[in-house]
């Protein structure tokens, strides 16, 4: 069932938990929380990751009742139709390890597209928005993709599966054929908040591989919403459930695809 709210006002909604839910996952920060494991060693819960997901949860079936939801801690039934993608505490890792890099992500998607996206890095002191049809924000200003035209000038970014035993899925050798052609690349342990760089111009490109929609909705909608492109690595239009992302400005996509593909 369609809400009847715009995708300006599910973007507040969606700024409001994700503020009180870094709240209370920073609570937690360079405490070195106990950490358990889902699935491999690497891949880690805490009791702040819980706490955030219970609170979103609580506060989405008083907000918007009829919108499911799918998290990453508890799951859910993702529909083609509106459907909130939640990361309570996106880079764990870096979490339980007092690293600054983590945030709260929360975002939407409608008929397979992101639609609204909002990602607080309470640490960082830095807030994104954005939504289909409105500007992307950081910290209340407009943000907009880079403007980089070559590869070789390129900022990128990407990360690396928590089973990092096989390739082609553990990212290795396609990092370094880029890496050997571009300016930098960046692994800063979040999904949400490397492609929210790409949409405020800090980076230019960014690629990922065996994500979760839940990792990747809230960043993908703000990268559109700053004018950048999104796609698959086979530079078709993605369906982010697929778990394979490349996001980047636009001028660099197709050369950093073509570097993805060993070229």
């Amino acid at each position: 069932m369609s809400h009847p709210r715009s995708f300006q006002e599910l973007a507040a909604i969606a700024q409001q938990v994700a503020e009180e839910c870094a709240r209370i996952v920073v609570q937690g920060y360079r405490v070195r929380p106990k950490a358990g494991t889902k699935g491999c060693v690497v891949d880690l819960v805490t009791e702040f990751d819980l706490k955030s997901e219970a609170h979103l949860r609580q506060r989405f079936a008083e907000l918007t009742p009829d919108i499911p939801i799918l998290a990453e801690e508890q799951g859910g039934q993702a529909t083609d139709g509106l459907c909130w993608y939640c990361d309570p505490l996106d880079g764990t890792t870096n979490f339980v390890h007092g690293h600054p890099f983590f945030c709260v992500s929360i975002g939407a998607m409608q008929d397979n597209v992101p639609v609204v996206g909002a990602v607080v890095a309470p640490v960082l002191g830095v807030t994104w928005v954005g939504y289909q049809g409105g500007p992307a924000t950081r910290n209340g200003d407009p943000c907009e993709v880079s403007r980089t035209e070559v590869i070789q000038e390129a900022l990128l970014a990407t990360g690396f599966p928590p089973d990092r035993s096989r390739e082609p899925d553990n990212n290795f050798a396609a990092w370094a054929n880029v890496k050997r052609r571009c300016r930098g690349v960046r692994r800063c342990g979040s999904a949400a908040l490397d492609l929210c760089l790409v949409a405020d111009g800090t980076y230019d490109g960014y690629w990922e591989r065996n994500l979760h929609a839940w990792d990747i909705v809230a960043g993908a909608a703000v990268v559109l919403a700053a004018g950048g492109r999104l796609s698959g690595l086979d530079g078709a239009e993605t369906r982010l459930v697929s778990g394979n992302i490349v996001a980047t400005n636009g001028a660099v996509h197709q050369e950093l695809l073509g570097l993805l593909e060993g070229k």
